[in-house]
């Protein structure tokens, strides 16, 4: 098996745009495609969480990772969301991925079910030894069975295909026994965090990179946190970091997930409808009060204006080390007009 380009920088769940009916807005998705590829992501990440995944069909999964792949064209590597609700399905979208020329798939641990270590262990075997394509085990304690730090190194020993592990628990001691455990036997293995309340840290302890939702959103803040710590340049790192958390918090905290998020990219620019999980009117009254606050954690960044009623002082994250170096610039004056031009400002 030729040696492949190991997984490392960010990868963007991505929000999978829905027109007035509901289907997948194919014209939308390609737009955000070329969007995030020019503003600096490394890699894209469709069929994550943040797009939902358990919400669509089987061949919405697939529609959706062949227009971004399409789009993409080869510019960024893709890792694809690839888990279905059994081993055949599962394998069947790994060899199908594989015939799009994506780079990677990511499998969840089993779901609904709560199983045992070694189901783990042989849930991800069985589709290793017949994958295609490399294969990243995406550990999500929250939603499916956790894949324990036994199971990882075993994987890892056992299966070449086996490449990397997403792990969205945000537990940085965990991160470390993972990286202590695996790196010195499989060097070439990736380690990838899915929570970007602690990108900055994990990147310092040995992370690859990340799968973080905010660059569906602030590729330009994303990206630039990369490598910014990558560079070590740790002062401007903190600071970016502490500032990332507040427009995360305000995304993930103040509406179900990934609502707030959805919000958020309408006020990119995009039209991503509306989602499939139907809102109780009391939700949709909170969505108007998220909006307001992302739009000011947004200004506070340059990549919008503030509301026409302005923004108190509390919108925007106060206590950040190195407060004063905040020289990120604005975006772009075409950017800003377009939000103006939609009426989203």
């Amino acid at each position: 098996m030729p040696a492949l380009q190991r997984l490392a920088g960010i990868f963007t769940p991505n929000i999978v745009p829905l027109d007035a009916r509901g289907e997948i807005n194919e014209p939308e998705l390609r737009r955000y495609t070329d969007w995030l590829i020019d503003h600096g992501v490394h890699g894209l990440y469709p069929n994550g969480s943040t797009g939902e995944f358990t919400r669509f069909t089987p061949a919405e999964r697939r529609r959706t990772i062949a227009i971004m792949a399409d789009q993409a064209r080869g510019r960024v590597p893709i890792l694809a969301g690839a888990a279905e609700a059994n081993v055949r399905e599962t394998i069947a979208a790994c060899e199908y991925y594989h015939s799009l020329g994506v780079r990677a798939v990511a499998i969840v641990s089993p779901f609904y079910y709560k199983l045992s270590p070694p189901a783990v262990y042989a849930y991800f075997k069985e589709i290793a030894d017949n994958s295609p394509i490399d294969i990243t085990l995406y550990n999500i304690p929250m939603f499916a069975s956790p894949i324990d730090l036994p199971t990882i190194r075993r994987l890892s020993e056992e299966c070449e295909r086996v490449v990397a592990i997403k792990d969205s628990s945000g537990d940085l001691p965990n991160m470390i026994r993972m990286i202590a455990a695996v790196r010195p036997n499989r060097p070439e293995f990736s380690f990838l965090t899915g929570w970007d309340a602690a990108l900055m840290p994990m990147l310092l302890i040995g992370c690859d990179g990340g799968t973080n939702a905010t660059s569906g959103i602030v590729p330009e803040i994303t990206r630039k946190l990369y490598d910014l710590t990558m560079a070590y340049r740790i002062d401007e790192a903190r600071d970016l970091q502490y500032r990332l958390l507040a427009l995360f918090d305000a995304m993930m905290y103040t509406a179900d997930f990934p609502e707030g998020f959805r919000a958020a990219l309408e006020l990119r620019g995009f039209q991503p409808g509306i989602g499939r999980q139907p809102l109780a009117e009391s939700q949709r009254l909170d969505l108007a009060v998220v909006r307001d606050r992302l739009q000011c954690l947004l200004a506070d960044e340059g990549f919008t204006d503030e509301p026409l009623g302005g923004c108190p002082p509390s919108a925007r994250p106060a206590g950040a080390p190195g407060g004063a170096a905040r020289d990120l610039g604005r975006i772009v004056d075409t950017v800003v007009a377009e939000l103006q031009r939609r009426g989203l400002t």
